[in-house]
């Protein structure tokens, strides 16, 4: 399970919270249902000493920033996601995972998610079938110049809280579970993506022609698509 992102209050809160993607931009405003956690581990030894910048930076939603560190000016980063109890088969993951074949489906989804957050009506809607074949394209295309940067792992301690349950019941209110979770972080510069993201909106033929509206609003992506992307 390939998953693409998920971001964490700081450590030195009593109540941490995480949360998930939304729709509409980089953000994460839909609490998980975690009521807090702590690193126990990770690949630089115990605990959350060691952990990178852009491991940081990513668990505290802040990808934008971490495209704006030094090392990637001009790039777009991606960042891949894996989590379980299998140490093993998560780092077998990490390890294959290539540009070529696992790329398509982080762009693609920023790709999708730009479009939604677009649109007035459901994508279907709004964009007719170019939408559907948009995706498709995207979702098979071949991205240059990417660069597997770096993986990482950690060990997190999750605490949460069972239902119907009250701060005054019993230890048996909540439940504590460990889990490996792995990120692979991705660089491909910005005007390399943004040339080839184009030339595949720019070839999508439909079957059936767009409305005068959906021709319009397929237009309008097509000109602010890179606008906070």
């Amino acid at each position: 399970m390939l998953l693409l992102l998920f971001f964490t209050a700081c450590g030195g809160q009593q109540k941490k919270v995480i949360f998930i993607p939304d729709t509409t931009d980089n953000s994460r405003n839909i609490p998980d249902p975690f009521d807090s956690w702590e690193v126990t581990e990770s690949q630089n030894g115990r605990g959350a000493a060691g952990i990178p910048e852009w491991v940081r930076l990513y668990f505290n939603d802040a990808v934008n920033e971490i495209e704006g560190l030094d090392r990637f000016n001009g790039k777009y980063i991606f960042i891949g996601e894996n989590r379980g109890n299998n140490f093993s088969a998560l780092q077998q993951w990490a390890n294959g995972f290539s540009v070529e074949q696992d790329l398509p489906r982080l762009v693609t989804q920023r790709v999708e998610r730009k479009l939604v957050a677009s649109a007035s009506l459901y994508p279907d809607d709004e964009y007719g079938e170019y939408y559907e074949f948009l995706i498709r394209e995207m979702s098979n295309g071949e991205f240059l110049e990417a660069v597997k940067e770096q993986t990482f792992w950690l060990k997190r301690k999750i605490t949460v809280r069972n239902a119907e349950t009250d701060d005054n019941a019993g230890a048996n209110s909540v439940t504590v579970t460990e889990r490996y979770e792995f990120l692979v972080l991705i660089s491909v510069d910005k005007e390399t993506l943004q040339k080839q993201i184009q030339g595949i909106m720019m070839r999508i033929k439909t079957k059936i022609s767009p409305t005068r509206e959906q021709a319009a609003a397929i237009a309008r992506v097509k000109s602010t698509l890179f606008e906070g992307f």
